[in-house]
């Protein structure tokens, strides 16, 4: 039912709630709160502490209203006592909320406490009656829509709502789970903590279950269904011409990759490995066996910059061997595509490498084998499902991930896939000297970076944004800004380069050949440069406004130095003194393991951000929280493994709740093959 047909919701608010996602009184009924309030534990008044918020129960004594109603801002005064104590509660410019209050009736209230010792005070409490003292909802909001229209209008919404039973009664039953409908009311308005609980366990283990049966069914889709099949071909060629040994770890890679090409059903495999492991070079090897097979790649990259890069690498590793490559991005002119386009049909392009433009339709392959997905987090299924579609045969995929990533998530977001780790470093590689420091170091730290570039090596400098933005005072610095400064004070005279995502490519392609070719010493950059780019002379990296940055993508950016044979160092500035912070900055200095890292990612940041909403490619979560949650996952992985054992396309009696969440959730049902 349409939003609007809600009593209390008319055009105008429908507008606003559509900002939120929500266009139906269902889904308004399923606009879960972000947390509480909780009023169930009152305290005593003179246990309350100066600074703290804190939940007391109180019996109103008296009102005082203000003297002067033509003021600017009204402030309305109730004295409140519990019988042990006395505290005032202060409201500004709320006559109609403190008209509710009855004097000599009980309420609890719930506030920041200020004031002094002998004259405490209650910052513009919220307050209920004793009977209704739960939890109170605080509901993802946006403007035009306070918490306490949210709530009626749940209120409201629920009185429509009835939530169908999705599991059967041995899965409810053995897991001791609230129903469906049940769940849904108690997570909006639970009075106790316990029946929270239970109403978010029932949640998160619908939808982790949900997800998880979805991603397994996608990791099975193409099981029965004839891939391009491929046979044996003799790989000294292509081991011979590398001008390195390979690590043990890349071998067995290969050999995971290898083997599934040549089975009945297609391949869907992540290659996981740290920065530097040397990943390109397996997906360069399956490149080079499927073009022996006479088959063509695609390879996807996130940016254009890694697009480039990964062509002139995979140039490197397969021209020499006879093997045909094109690349095909956005910026590339309409000739150019057409050209690439035309190339890729006939078959002249054994290896065609590109950006998202891979996944226009109007980029037809002929005799499509294999796909290769750069930077996975970056996309999702439904991404590499349109990249598999280019052919009728269901190519190999094989996904990449220089992204370190903690089991509980790993087992979400690459629950489509079979797993390959590299944990092994190429031999001589020297880990990284990493410094925190705050920006009284910046002279020290131009002058460490002078002696480098004046040894005839290379650095980087990366800021957090590409440009000043006037409505923010903070000072946070911008590449184009500190770019200008640079040159014209501390490096001017040293060749520098400037690298940021919106440069046309062939800029971006000029200033980075020119360093690669050591003609610039320097380039500051945002963090375009977070993945692919490869400049083994480049020895320090100094990252402004550290704490502007993930965990995990630090380490990205660390990536960057140290992938040659000298010393190298990664300069971490900042002037942010805040606990977090200095967390995130020892973990950084203490370890060089990626998984670590991660880790401690995951911890102190949450999964909500550990990848932004864009880049994680998963479906939305609206109550499960993967860092928290990591029990109950693993009760869904096997129940998972139980359902499908028996049931493979969920059509068992009992199993439609299941088949119509997965359905719900995932969308595109074609890809489970149930249309």
């Amino acid at each position: 039912m349409e939003i609007t047909y809600l009593k209390g919701v008319g055009p105008q608010k429908a507008e606003r709630y559509k900002k939120l996602g929500i266009e139906t009184v269902e889904q308004l009924a399923e606009h879960y709160p972000r947390g509480y309030v909780d009023f169930t534990e009152p305290q005593r008044i003179c246990d309350a502490e100066i600074g703290e918020t804190c939940v007391i129960k109180a019996t109103v004594q008296h009102k005082t209203y203000p003297s002067n109603y033509g003021g600017r801002v009204l402030v309305f005064k109730a004295l409140l006592t519990d019988g042990l104590g006395e505290i005032t509660a202060v409201f500004f410019n709320a006559k109609f909320t403190f008209d509710t209050l009855s004097i000599g009736k009980e309420y609890v209230f719930c506030g920041k406490v200020t004031g002094d010792p002998f004259n405490l005070q209650l910052a513009s409490p919220q307050f209920v009656a004793p009977e209704n003292a739960g939890l109170l909802p605080k509901y993802p909001l946006t403007k035009g829509l306070s918490n306490t229209v949210v709530t009626k209008d749940v209120k409201t919404a629920l009185k429509e709502v009835k939530r169908a039973e999705t599991f059967p009664p041995e899965i409810t039953g053995k897991y001791k789970l609230m129903g469906a409908d049940e769940a849904m009311r108690s997570i909006h308005f639970p009075k106790t903590r316990a029946e929270y609980e239970a109403a978010r366990k029932r949640l998160v283990f619908e939808e982790l279950l949900t997800l998880k049966l979805g991603l397994s069914q996608l990791k099975n889709r193409g099981r029965s269904l004839s891939g391009a099949v491929m046979s044996d071909v003799d790989m000294n060629a292509f081991y011979n011409s590398l001008p390195f040994v390979p690590t043990n770890a890349q071998m067995s890679a290969v050999s995971d990759c290898l083997n599934d090409m040549k089975r009945l059903c297609p391949m869907n495999r992540l290659i996981q490995g740290d920065v530097g492991s040397g990943k390109t070079m397996v997906a360069a090897a399956t490149a080079y066996f499927a073009a022996k097979n006479g088959f063509t790649t695609l390879v996807m990259a996130p940016t254009e910059v890694l697009a480039h890069q990964h062509y002139e690498t995979f140039s490197g590793f397969l021209k020499p061997l006879g093997i045909k490559l094109g690349i095909l991005s956005g910026s590339m002119t309409a000739a150019e595509k057409r050209e690439a386009r035309t190339a890729a049909k006939s078959g002249e392009i054994d290896v065609l490498i590109g950006t998202h433009a891979l996944i226009q339709k109007s980029l037809e392959i002929s005799r499509l084998g294999l796909v290769v997905v750069d930077e996975q987090h970056r996309f999702g299924v439904g991404q590499r499902s349109a990249l598999a579609e280019k052919s009728e045969s269901s190519p190999h995929i094989l996904a990449m991930s220089a992204t370190p990533i903690p089991r509980t998530l790993a087992l979400i977001m690459y629950g489509d896939l079979d797993v390959s780790v590299i944990n092994e470093m190429p031999k001589g590689r020297i880990p990284v000297k990493t410094y925190a420091v705050d920006s009284s170091f910046h002279t020290r730290v131009y002058n460490f970076i002078k002696k480098y570039i004046a040894a005839g090596k290379q650095a980087f400098i990366v800021c957090p944004r590409v440009e000043v933005n006037e409505n923010d005072a903070s000072d946070k610095k911008s590449a184009i800004e500190y770019y200008n400064k640079l040159t014209a004070n501390e490096f001017k005279g040293i060749p520098t380069g400037l690298l940021y995502g919106k440069m046309k490519q062939s800029d971006k392609d000029a200033v980075m050949n020119d360093f690669r070719d050591n003609k610039l010493k320097l380039l500051i950059s945002t963090t375009v440069i977070e993945v692919g780019i490869d400049v083994p002379n480049a020895v320090v990296m100094l990252i402004e406004n550290a704490e502007q940055f993930g965990l995990s993508q630090l380490h990205q950016l660390r990536g960057r130095v140290g992938r040659g044979k000298d010393e190298s160092f990664c300069i971490l500035m900042t002037d942010n003194k805040s606990e977090y912070t200095r967390a995130r900055m020892q973990a950084m200095k203490e370890t060089a393991d990626g998984y670590k890292i991660a880790d401690i990612d995951l911890r102190l940041r949450g999964p909500g951000n550990f990848f932004g909403r864009e880049q994680s490619g998963l479906p939305p979560m609206k109550v499960a929280d993967l860092a928290d949650d990591a029990d109950v996952l693993g009760e869904v992985e096997t129940l998972s493994e139980e359902i499908l054992k028996t049931d493979a396309r969920l059509e068992r009696s009992g199993h439609e709740g299941l088949k119509a969440n997965v359905q719900r959730l995932f969308g595109n049902v074609d890809e489970f093959g149930w249309n």
